[in-house]
């Protein structure tokens, strides 16, 4: 089948289940009555009742109207707790760009050192393996409690979840480099520095860049949740403040806006392999 024709296809079939599902949606949200009612307590404590806390679960047309509203207006600033989508995307996305690129420099060429060092694969192995399972989050504490900031607490966050996928593709894509082209380079008595930059470089590229991809997939996932625990700014703020205003539909376009977001970042990762991988 040819390429055109499928990606032809496949578009069609996307736009059908997005429609049905919009459908459904509306459908379902129609006629209120299906909503969430503030605790008396909360309520009381809020100053309104449990009857005025009382909130249908919006519908696509209300998510549209004030999706249109954000898009309007992204970078409107009334105070700390009310900025726009866009100021908020441009917080988290500094975080992610920061602690992301503090990895990168840090994951690739520690990554080259263990997969053309075994002295170093084994003798790191043990800490790579410790570390590796922990949670992102886990170290919030002791990021708030060491820096006593919130936003590089939350860099230092992204930075350790972003590391341990690159690093450990790295290592595997440098080790799996076929060994005639190493013994060629060897042969031809090129130097441990050019053959890494020369040789094993490109032919490493496609599992590093499976490793960047990862990464910043985690890197953007844990943002969202650092930004609601240390609050302040950020996607992952907006997200939590809107909760806590009983406004869903800022929450579900918050949560379609995470998704959008993150696949365009994966998908710029994607273009750069191919673009490394497969030059024209």
């Amino acid at each position: 089948m040819p390429q055109a024709s499928l990606s032809l296809r496949a578009f069609v079939v996307s736009a059908f289940i997005f429609v049905v599902f919009v459908l459904v949606w509306h459908m379902a949200t129609r006629g209120a009555g299906t909503g969430i009612a503030m605790d008396p307590e909360y309520a009381k404590l809020m100053g309104t009742t449990a009857t005025q806390g009382k909130s249908a679960m919006p519908g696509p047309l209300d998510v549209g109207a004030k999706l249109i509203e954000h898009l309007a207006h992204p970078f409107y600033d009334r105070g700390p707790n009310d900025k726009g989508l866009g100021i908020q995307l441009a917080f988290s996305m500094a975080r992610v760009a920061a602690g992301y690129g503090l990895a990168v420099l840090f994951a690739i060429p520690l990554g080259f050192l263990i997969g053309m060092s075994p002295l170093m694969s084994r003798a790191l192995d043990p800490f790579i393996q410790v570390m590796k399972p922990v949670s992102p989050l886990a170290w919030m504490p002791l990021a708030l409690y060491t820096i006593k900031d919130s936003s590089l607490s939350a860099i230092f966050v992204i930075f350790i979840c972003s590391l341990w996928p690159m690093l450990v593709n790295t290592a595997f894509g440098v080790m799996s480099v076929r060994k005639e082209w190493l013994n060629v380079a060897k042969t031809l008595e090129v130097g441990a520095w050019r053959r890494a930059w020369t040789v094993i470089l490109p032919a490493a590229a496609p599992t590093i860049f499976t490793g960047m991809r990862i990464s910043i997939g985690i890197a953007w996932l844990v943002i969202v949740a650092a930004e609601m625990l240390v609050g302040g700014t950020g996607i992952g703020y907006f997200v939590w403040n809107e909760w806590n205003n009983l406004s869903i539909t800022n929450v579900i376009i918050a949560i379609l806006t995470i998704g959008v977001v993150g696949m365009l970042l994966d998908q710029l990762l994607a273009r750069a392999a191919r673009a490394v991988t497969f030059p024209e």
